[in-house]
């Protein structure tokens, strides 16, 4: 009996869509129904045109202005970051080079303090060589 019922609703869906559809073309088929359609649709063209105009003249912005704003907004962040990664590298390189720095005078020193050992020890090993 489950399937006599799937059957029967299904064959009285399809007989509905069916009547739907011939309804729907018939309608659409209707010179009247047509005209007061397209008649609607420019009638909405109009207002949305006059819409725009009307807030171009009280200087805001259509959702057309904002939308295209929104995405240049968007496209401006994504440079500032780039922008923001780029100063980071630059940043990292410049303390790189400060600590490379730091530590080149460090060796400098450490290589005139080691050439003033150098000097001592030569004139010791000169005095001890003298003496003995």
């Amino acid at each position: 009996m489950n399937g006599d019922q799937n059957g029967i609703r299904g064959r009285v869906t399809r007989q509905g869509e069916e009547a739907i559809g011939k309804l729907a073309q018939d309608l659409l088929k209707n010179p009247l129904l047509s005209g007061t359609l397209s008649a609607a649709f420019d009638a909405r063209e109009r207002a949305t045109r006059a819409q725009e105009i009307a807030m171009s003249a009280l200087n805001l912005p259509s959702a057309a202005d904002i939308d295209r704003l929104t995405r240049r907004l968007r496209s401006v962040s994504q440079r500032i970051e780039g922008l923001e990664e780029g100063l980071e590298r630059i940043s990292d390189r410049l303390d790189h080079s400060r600590e490379t720095a730091a530590l080149e005078q460090r060796m400098e020193k450490m290589e005139k303090r080691l050439a003033s050992i150098d000097r001592t020890l030569t004139r010791l090993d000169k005095k001890f060589s003298a003496t003995g």
